[in-house]
């Protein structure tokens, strides 16, 4: 399986993104730069757009690789349709798993001359930042996020400076091995490469969270069909990253079971009355609920929306204390001075103020910044993630790099360099 860090170069000029969730499957593809003109900066569009509802994957992982298959190769398809050629390689985003951050810290001494690029190959000795990882995990990322010299923090680019001790602080995600495996496989099996996998949250923070948030601190989380995701910036770099096996299908579910009704009807019964806030009006408001196995004109009863809301609201109570448990836990609860929430799970009426409470912080709704070509059916919440994926395939097709080194800021200089490294070395 290649891993990050390989430079993407499509042979037909076009780079893909696909996003394999738990509800729908997204395939985005783009042409990497497009010239506007002498006064137009070159940029990627996007040319070709699928989607389909996704099967046989639960909590992001894939429990059906047949039916999985079939998804994708659907999803793929009609996006290839709209170009009228074929892709061969994908990035993709990983949900399941169990993703785990861990910082490690490295230090070696330098005897008080300047820092070179040897000095730099000796701190990121590739066995240390495999210690202790468990056999059954491999790593999806590895991500420095600060050098200090002799203690001084915040250091950017140590080359030419002088001290006694040089250190720095990598950000290392891992999944479980199987999981990544089955992921590989079923995309394999339509046919396509996998040039790097990126984590579901760190992708929809890419394309959510604006320079400013990184910098002074935010946590993009984004609810999705089966899972939570939770990516956490601060200093302008991914500090970490967690994913909650409860979405918006759990909800679903609670509306189902609670309601004695379908599947269908209970999603479509939340997209169109869900709301997590009471009102004074929702006893008087009548819904018409579909009983299971009952005929659709025969078989309805009349619940007032208050007992809809009171299914929706604890379940949307528990996604947000887990993923501020989860924060509190890694010990990053307090760099959240923002927080961003996406995701179709997002759109849920009441959602903000409740998280804004759960935090007490401000907290924002974002959908993924524009691209062009990118069409208005697939740019709000719900495809976060897809959007990041792309413009993480974007950026990494335009540079030689290890792709997740900083791909929100330029990949050049002392990041190029140990981009170079790093891929030569794991």
């Amino acid at each position: 399986m290649k891993r990050n860090g390989a430079t993407l170069k499509p042979r037909s000029g076009y780079v893909a993104a696909l996003d394999i969730g738990t509800t729908k499957i997204c395939c985005l593809i783009a042409k990497p730069h497009v010239d506007r003109g002498p006064y137009g900066g070159g940029g990627p569009k996007v040319v070709g757009i699928g989607t389909h509802q996704a099967h046989g994957i639960r909590n992001g992982a894939i429990v059906d690789m047949d039916a999985a298959e079939h998804a994708i190769r659907a999803a793929v398809e009609r996006a290839e349709q709209m170009v009228g050629d074929n892709i061969e390689r994908v990035v993709i985003n990983v949900s399941g798993g169990k993703p785990k951050s861990k910082l490690v810290s490295c230090e070696v001494s330098i005897g008080g001359h300047g820092i070179t690029e040897h000095d730099m190959r000796r701190l990121l000795d590739p066995s240390v930042l495999l210690k202790d990882k468990p056999e059954d995990r491999e790593i999806v990322h590895k991500l420095p996020v600060g050098f200090s010299v002799d203690g001084n923090r915040g250091v950017r680019d140590p080359i030419g400076m002088y001290g006694e001790m040089l250190g720095v602080n990598v950000h290392v995600v891992t999944a479980q091995t199987a999981p990544l495996r089955n992921l590989n496989a079923v995309v394999e099996r339509c046919h396509l490469h996998v040039d790097a996998m990126v984590v579901s949250p760190f992708a929809s923070a890419l394309s959510c969270l604006v320079d400013d948030e990184k910098k002074m601190g935010a946590a993009c989380i984004d609810i999705g069909g089966g899972t939570t995701g939770i990516a956490l910036f601060f200093d302008g770099e991914l500090v970490h990253t967690d994913v909650i096996p409860v979405g918006g299908n759990h909800i679903t579910n609670d509306i189902a079971r609670g309601l004695s009704t379908p599947f269908g009807h209970a999603e479509r019964m939340k997209n169109l009355y869900g709301t997590c806030l009471p009102s004074a009006s929702d006893d008087a408001e009548v819904i018409q609920v579909p009983l299971v196995g009952e005929d659709d004109e025969t078989g309805t009863v009349q619940v007032p929306r208050s007992m809809l809301v009171g299914i929706i609201r604890p379940r949307v109570e528990e996604i947000i204390d887990l993923a501020r448990e989860r924060l509190d836990k890694a010990g990053f609860g307090q760099l959240a001075g923002r927080v961003v929430l996406t995701g179709g799970t997002s759109q849920l009426t009441g959602i903000s103020e409740m998280a804004s409470q759960a935090f007490s912080h401000h907290v924002r709704l974002a959908s993924p910044r524009p691209i062009e070509g990118l069409a208005e059916a697939v740019a709000g919440p719900a495809f976060a993630a897809a959007s990041g994926l792309l413009q993480y395939a974007v950026a990494a097709a335009e540079v030689p790099i290890e792709a997740e080194m900083n791909m929100t800021q330029p990949p050049n200089g002392l990041l190029g360099r140990i981009g170079h490294w790093l891929r030569e070395n794991f």
